[in-house]
């Protein structure tokens, strides 16, 4: 859970972020002072994390004391992730969840609405545009929400990334895109209760590990590690909830179109300040997932079953990606 961490670090701006290409996703290159590439190495010798989350906040906030238009705040945030992708790919980072548009943002204004998916289709447009990319660092891209919220077009566009990187498998993207906690969970007890209406499982089969293969979060291979919260406000907006039991959890001042690798380097800090108070969360829940697995060993029509849905889970994600292809055709 939410963790006092230490004293915000120092601002740095000797990066000149003009240098940067701004609309690309995956960069290479980034500068770094000595001081950062110590504090790199130092953070090397401890603990490192998996799967970084973040939810990137205040851009509204940002343009307004910029003077800069709202859709102008969301465009330098989205162009702040492609710079902090780099990092945690320098910094051994392999999982990245970023909390880009929630299922809430609609009910900000059309006008704004309509500029940010307009952003959205452009920035997955682009991702297509660096595939080879992708492919060399073998990055997979899920997008995890509520897509048939979206437009026809959006949703094809989202399809087609998650389409094209499906069989990388040495780093993930996960941008969570009309996405809440309370959404992702009446998604997984519906899949589970279409799964008992139909025979394939039983009732006493629907445990809340069950639960976990059933969230949009299914294929990654752990939750969080390390949770980012820019903007200095301290909630989790309805953010990975089921999956952040045993998360650090790490609040951030600035806003996020100013975080910085100082402000990254410092959250991990953070997390190996607390990595073993976390670890022995992780290890009971560990011992209590050998025990189901088991109980599931020695019963193998319950192996077959779970296995069955598993597939079945994967079939209707795939199902539903076909369709949102079919339709923009």
């Amino acid at each position: 859970g939410p963790s006092p961490g230490p004293a915000e670090p120092p601002q740095d701006t000797s990066q000149d972020s003009a240098a940067i290409p701004e609309d690309e996703w995956i960069r290479t290159g980034a500068q770094y002072t000595a001081m950062q590439r110590l504090s790199m190495t130092m953070l090397g010798q401890g603990p490192l994390l998996n799967h970084l989350a973040i939810i990137m906040d205040g851009n509204r906030r940002f343009a307004r004391c910029h003077g800069l238009q709202k859709s102008q705040g969301h465009l330098r945030g989205f162009q702040k992730v492609g710079e902090v992708l780099e990092w945690c790919r320098d910094l051994g980072i392999n999982e990245v969840t970023v909390y880009a548009f929630s299922i809430e943002n609609f009910n900000r204004s059309a006008e704004e609405v309509a500029g940010l998916l307009r952003l959205a289709r452009q920035k997955f447009d682009r991702l297509l545009q660096e595939l080879d990319r992708l492919r060399a660092y073998g990055v997979c891209v899920r997008v995890l929400g509520n897509l048939q919220l979206l437009p026809a077009d959006l949703r094809a566009a989202a399809a087609r990334v998650m389409q094209a990187t499906s069989s990388h498998s040495k780093a993930r993207l996960n941008v969570c895109f009309a996405y809440t906690s309370r959404d992702d969970m009446a998604h997984a007890v519906s899949l589970a209760g279409q799964a008992v209406r139909s025979g394939l499982l039983l009732p006493d089969d629907v445990t809340p590990r069950l639960l976990d293969r059933c969230a949009r979060t299914y294929l990654s291979p752990g939750p969080p590690d390390l949770l980012i919260r820019t903007s200095g406000e301290t909630r989790l907006s309805d953010f990975l909830l089921w999956q952040t039991q045993f998360t650090c959890v790490h609040f951030v001042n600035a806003m996020w179109p100013d975080f910085s690798v100082w402000h990254l380097m410092w959250a991990v800090f953070n997390y190996q300040r607390n990595y073993a108070t976390m670890q022995s969360g992780l290890a009971a829940l560990a011992a209590e997932e050998a025990d189901d697995d088991d109980e599931t060993q020695s019963d193998p029509q319950r192996h077959q079953r779970l296995q069955a849905f598993d597939k079945f889970v994967h079939d209707q994600e795939d199902a539903e990606l076909r369709r949102y292809l079919a339709a923009e055709t």
